[in-house]
């Protein structure tokens, strides 16, 4: 096609003259804003302010001329020269000697596998469980064709991460009395980066209630059965022998513990719905603050009621409350990560 032909030249012409009629104005000047990346929350592919030699840690990325930008959306961390992102919503990724709640999803041959809101099934071999009695001894073929009388499918338990393989599963260990098969009792679900790292992560409240809090993101709440005996509470969890199976189930739950229970359990909920850190204190705020607003425990999820009741809970983490040894660390970011 002739592109130089008679029949276009006038079109273009009339359209130069169209546009000299046109007067283009300047914007008017809009005042510098400050770069979102001095605020600690980024986005993926924004650049963070590093001084030269930085570390690069998980979450970022260094390109070629020097510069560090986040690779996820999170809260931006620094250790001495260290840069690192740690998203806002991720699954649970465990350190040795975390206390963990899972839920075991297979039996196979001298091992348990077990869900722990990870980025894979965690590891229970047959070897890191007590014997019935606390028997030590070497695991036999018996004991691989008994291994359904400890746990089966479905079946929640407490445990401790003990190692990683190289495949990054967690091998898990209930070789303590402190740990083992829970019942009587309800899970609830978390964010994972929420948990905070505690001294004691077996606590009992003063109004008669016992929780577990892994730094999965599951947290166990049952009744009190120790009479308030504290670091105590869990001893016997672990406790394998046919008499002690035999007396869990015969145990009834009152109606004031059930309510007890689904109070601290919708506690639990309220702080995540509003991005809260949960720990015995945040959660213990928000109780006593429902129960002091007069809400029954099916209200207290409500839109309406979550921020009334969670407000308490802030004002500890924001004051800079001190609490005593085994409730709560000291948090960094205030207590919300947005």
């Amino acid at each position: 096609m002739d592109v130089a032909s008679p029949g276009k030249r006038p079109r273009l012409e009339s359209s130069a003259e169209a546009l000299s009629h046109f007067t283009f104005v300047a914007s008017p000047s809009v005042p510098s804003l400050p770069h979102r990346s001095l605020n600690p929350v980024v986005t993926p592919g924004e650049p963070i302010p590093a001084e030269p030699g930085c570390l690069r840690g998980h979450g970022t990325l260094m390109l070629d001329d020097g510069s560090l930008i986040a690779t996820v959306a999170g809260v931006v961390e620094r250790v001495n020269k260290l840069v690192s992102v740690r998203p806002l919503r991720a699954r649970y990724h465990g350190e040795v000697g975390d206390v963990v709640i899972g839920r075991i999803v297979e039996v196979g041959a001298k091992r348990w596998r077990a869900d722990v809101n990870g980025r894979q099934d965690s590891v229970l071999m047959l070897a890191s469980i007590n014997l019935p009695g606390g028997e030590q001894r070497r695991r036999t073929a018996e004991d691989q064709l008994n291994m359904r009388q400890f746990f089966v499918e479905n079946d929640l338990l407490s445990a401790e991460v003990q190692a990683f393989f190289q495949d990054g599963a967690m091998s898990l260990h209930t070789r303590s009395l402190k740990y083992g098969k829970l019942s009587g009792g309800v899970l609830a679900q978390v964010s994972p980066l929420l948990m905070k790292r505690l001294k004691q992560h077996f606590h009992v409240f003063g109004f008669g209630v016992a929780t577990i809090f892994g730094m999965n993101g599951y947290v166990w709440v049952s009744p009190d059965r120790t009479g308030g005996a504290g670091a105590h509470a869990s001893d016997g969890l672990n406790d394998v022998s046919d008499e002690t199976r035999a007396a869990v189930p015969s145990a009834l739950v009152t109606r004031d513990e059930r309510e007890r229970v689904c109070r601290v359990r919708n506690a639990l909920l309220a702080l995540d719905a509003r991005r809260v850190a949960i720990s015995p204190v945040t959660v213990a705020a928000v109780y006593e603050k429902s129960l002091q607003a007069g809400l029954a425990p099916r209200l207290m999820l409500l839109p309406e009621n979550v921020a009334t009741i969670v407000d308490p809970a802030l004002s500890l983490l924001g004051g800079g409350a001190s609490v005593e040894a085994g409730e709560l660390d000291a948090h960094k970011d205030g207590g919300v990560l947005a």
